[in-house]
C-alpha cells in the first residue's frame, strides 16, 4: 500500500506539471517560480537541520569501534576502526562517505528450517547503493553544462568518459542506464525482500519513484524527444542570473523534468534524505575514540558548587562537638 500511495503521487505530480505547460500554458510557473521556491526551501531546510543537529550536546563519547583503542605501545592498535586523531577520523569518514565501507560489511541474517540461523553478505545492496549514489553525483556535475558559459573543463570530461562507448545518437551515457538500473533494484529489494517490505514506508517508496521519474523523463529528453536545447540551456542559465526565460518551445516534458527535480529539493531537507549531511554530524562517526587519553565533559552537565568536608566542618564544627560527633582529621589545604 505505501508503495501504491507514492507511486500514485509521483504520477500526479508528472500529470500536474504536464497538464499545467501543456493545457493552460504555465511556463513562467513551472519554469521560474517553482524552480526558485524549491531551492529556497532546499537551502533554508538543509542549514536549518545541519545548525540544529551541530547544536546538539553530546552527553557521551559514542564512537562506532570494532578495534583495539590506542593504550600501550607495544598493544596493536586499529586506526580506522578505533581512531584516536582528527586525521583518523577523517580518513575513515572519507572511506564511509567514498566506499560505503561499513556497508559493505554488513551482513544480514535468514531462518533456516529448524530455526536455524544463517548468516551471509549484502555486497549486491552495497554494489547498488554505491552505484546509484555515484551516478547520481556525476549526473549532477555533468548538468552543470546547462548552467555555465564557457562550460567547465570537468563537465567535458566526465561527458566524454561517460559515453566512452559511443553507442546510440545522442551517445548513451553508461552513468544514465546505471542510475535507472540501481534505483529499480533498491525498489525490487524492498518489494520482495519480506523484511525489508515490512518496515518500508511511504517515505521510503516516495523519493525512490521521484528519482525514478526524474531519471526516466531525463532519458526520454536526451533520447526521444526532440526539444530546443538552446532554449533549455538559456532557462538554466537564466535562472542563476535570476533573468530567466521560460520558452514556450521548449517540450513540456521538460518541463515535468524540472518539476520533479523541484519537488526533489523541496522534499530532501524533511526526508531520509538528509543522511547526505547527517553522516558528516553523526557523532558516532566523526568524534576520536580515545576516551583513555582525554576525558569527556558531558555539556549538559551544569556547574555544580560543592560543599566540600574541609567547609562543612568549619561551618558545623562547633555543633558537632556540642553533640558529641566526632571529627574526623582534616588534611591540611591543597591535600584533600
Amino acid at each position: 500500500m505505501n508503495a501504491i500511495v507514492s507511486l500514485f503521487a509521483v504520477l500526479a505530480l508528472f500529470l500536474a506539471a504536464m497538464w499545467g505547460v501543456d493545457a493552460l500554458g504555465l511556463h513562467v510557473l513551472f519554469g521560474a517560480v517553482v524552480p526558485y521556491v524549491a531551492i529556497v526551501v532546499f537551502l533554508v531546510g538543509v542549514v536549518w537541520k545541519v545548525i540544529g543537529w551541530a547544536r546538539s550536546p553530546v552527553p557521551f563519547q559514542i564512537t562506532t569501534t570494532c578495534g583495539q583503542q590506542k593504550s600501550l605501545p607495544w598493544i596493536p592498535r586499529s586506526p580506522l576502526e578505533n581512531p584516536a586523531s582528527t586525521l583518523e577520523v577523517i580518513a575513515r569518514m572519507a572511506l564511509e562517505v567514498l566506499t560505503f565501507r561499513s556497508l559493505f560489511r554488513n551482513t544480514r541474517m535468514e531462518l533456516h528450517p529448524g530455526g536455524k540461523a544463517v548468516y551471509g553478505p549484502t555486497k549486491w545492496l552495497w554494489a547498488g547503493a554505491l552505484v546509484f549514489h555515484w551516478t547520481f553525483l556525476i549526473i549532477f556535475l555533468r548538468h552543470l553544462r546547462f548552467f555555465t558559459e564557457p562550460v567547465p573543463q570537468l563537465v567535458h570530461w566526465l561527458q566524454n568518459l561517460d559515453g566512452f562507448l559511443k553507442v546510440g545518437v545522442p551517445v548513451v551515457y553508461l552513468t544514465t542506464m546505471g542510475f535507472l538500473a540501481a534505483a529499480t533494484y533498491l525498489f525490487i529489494r524492498r518489494v520482495f525482500i519480506p523484511q525489508v517490505r515490512y518496515i518500508s514506508l511511504a517515505a521510503d517508496f516516495f523519493p525512490l519513484f521521484l528519482l525514478l521519474g526524474i531519471g526516466g523523463t531525463g532519458a526520454f529528453l536526451r533520447h526521444f524527444v526532440k526539444t530546443d536545447v538552446t532554449a533549455v540551456k538559456a532557462l538554466g542559465i537564466g535562472l542563476l542570473s535570476f533573468n530567466p526565460v521560460a520558452s514556450p518551445e521548449i517540450h513540456w516534458l521538460f518541463y515535468t523534468h524540472l518539476f520533479l527535480v523541484s519537488v526533489l529539493f523541496i522534499y530532501f531537507p524533511f526526508s531520509k534524505l538528509m543522511h547526505l549531511g547527517g553522516v558528516f554530524l553523526s557523532p558516532t562517526r566523526n568524534m576520536t575514540g580515545n576516551s583513555r587519553e582525554h576525558r569527556h565533559i558531558n555539556p549538559w552537565n551544569p556547574t555544580v558548587k560543592v560543599h566540600t568536608y574541609r567547609e562543612y566542618v568549619e561551618e558545623f564544627r562547633e555543633r558537632m562537638v556540642e553533640a558529641g560527633i566526632p571529627i574526623d582529621p582534616v588534611p591540611p589545604a591543597g591535600k584533600e
